[in-house]
């Protein structure tokens, strides 16, 4: 398909943005006067179930491949963004063989086959065709964390370059910090939970006494427990088991107990866009080592839905940077992170030693902007072009009033550059979009140290 894409980034003017090539496939299938509806349910483990409705092409030799491009790509952003060990298809059962072998050991999607099945639901994930009387009935379950806001509680927000921590007493931030760390190549787990409990040792020492400890990390937890997190990657497998699955339990009992709450940082991002803002429908993007992403719904609660959608598509050209850990090209990480900087800073004319650390190369390059170099500004605007594009594509998954942008890359003079190639993107390519959605920060302290409050406010303290 003849895409034409109307903003090109200045350091990269052959992305392919998906949310143009999705309405390209669409128009050609409303154009056929034939579609042929689908249906796409994700059930995870405790019952609840996603269903995503689409249509496709009529069943022919020429349509094939984009049909299977599109449901492929569509799957693997579900996946990412709702999570699911079950997944039925309905309407188009040889799309659905050709995907549960796409999706299995040694196919091309082994990885995100091994992600969601042995790692993160615990059990083989499945991918089957099924008639649409079997689609069973949508079923999202709220979670009631956040915006407690009495006693005295501690926060803390995982980083893979430092980790953060407030201290708060009825609401009131008595205390924060920012220490460096690199766990990602740790193998001794003792370097996590002791450079976690010594941040919150010293959170403590502000407060009279600690009622609940609430924390935002990257990874997949589930009741607390550390599914998949790349914080980790360092740990052996039965390191893994012994010493970090259970990490956060482990933490709890040093501190007496006192209600413990850990959840992926990017539903962190988005409570704490929330309550900032006092607005619900928030996606919450944190742009640091990764992209962390995390939604409150319309009604002010969070979900099971994963939301990491630094492993879901944003770009479809064939060719789209590589992620090193799933091995799929054109993910959110590759965009929206200190990893994009570092890509895209040759191409502006950057010469960085190679051995020099993403969060080194970012410090470079916001400096540089700060003092006017050209070259730094076609970075963020480059960023830019890309969020405006694929927050269009966001708002296909999601119902979205305001989206927050956080985290390291947003930080200093680049972020209100990336801010203002956006919403040039949103005007000339979506303009309902971007009337719709409201792209919102915060002060530099919040876009730092948002995270570690709002997780503060995670846990009930039981009266």
């Amino acid at each position: 398909m003849n895409i034409d894409v109307t903003v090109r980034p200045e350091l990269d003017p052959d992305f392919l943005p998906a949310v143009l090539w999705n309405r390209e496939y669409k128009e050609a299938v409303r154009e056929s006067g034939n579609p042929v509806c689908v249906s796409i349910a994700l059930v995870r483990p405790d019952d609840t179930c996603t269903i995503f409705e689409t249509c496709i092409l009529p069943f022919t030799a020429n349509n094939d491949a984009d049909t299977l491009r599109y449901l492929e790509r569509i799957l693997k952003f579900l996946l990412w963004q709702r999570g699911g060990y079950k997944v039925l298809i309905a309407g188009c059962d040889p799309v659905a063989e050709k995907l549960a072998a796409i999706y299995a050991p040694g196919g091309v999607r082994a990885f995100d086959y091994w992600f969601f099945g042995d790692q993160t639901y615990l059990q083989p994930l499945e991918i089957s065709a099924c008639r649409f009387d079997a689609i069973p009935v949508a079923y999202e379950a709220v979670m009631p964390l956040g915006r407690h806001t009495d006693g005295c509680r501690i926060g803390f927000d995982l980083g893979g370059s430092d980790r953060k921590c407030a201290a708060l007493k009825d609401g009131e931030v008595l205390y924060t910090e920012e220490v460096e760390w690199n766990p990602y190549f740790e193998n001794d787990s003792s370097y996590h939970i002791e450079g976690i409990n010594e941040s919150l040792q010293r959170a403590a020492s502000y407060l009279p006494r600690v009622d609940a400890i609430g924390g935002s990390s990257a990874g997949v937890y589930v009741n607390n427990e550390v599914r998949v997190a790349s914080l980790f990657r360092g740990v052996s497998p039965d390191g893994f088991e012994q010493n970090v699955r259970r990490i956060f339990f482990d933490l709890k009992e040093r501190w007496g107990g006192v209600p413990f709450e850990v959840v992926n940082d990017g539903e962190v991002t988005a409570l704490a866009g929330s309550m900032s803002l006092e607005e619900n429908a928030v996606l919450g993007l944190a742009m640091g080592t990764s992209e962390a992403v995390g939604y409150v719904t319309p009604e002010g609660t969070l979900t099971p839905m994963l939301n990491e959608l630094a492993f879901a598509p944003v770009d479809y050209r064939a060719d789209a940077p590589t992620d090193e850990w799933s091995g799929d090209v054109g993910c959110g990480v590759q965009y929206f992170s200190q990893q994009a900087v570092a890509r895209l800073a040759p191409a502006a004319g950057f010469e960085f030693p190679k051995d020099m650390l993403f969060p080194e190369q970012l410090i470079q390059v916001q400096k540089a902007m700060a003092s006017g170099d050209e070259r730094a500004k076609k970075i963020y605007s480059t960023i830019g072009t890309y969020l405006g594009y694929t927050v269009a594509h966001y708002a296909e998954f999601y119902e979205i009033r305001k989206i927050l942008l956080l985290g390291r890359v947003m930080s200093g003079k680049g972020g209100s550059v990336i801010l203002q190639y956006a919403r040039e993107v949103l005007a000339a390519e979506f303009p309902i979009i971007g009337k719709q959605v409201e792209l919102v920060t915060l002060s530099e302290k919040d876009k730092r140290h948002g995270q570690a409050v709002a997780a503060a406010t995670l846990p009930m303290i039981v009266k």
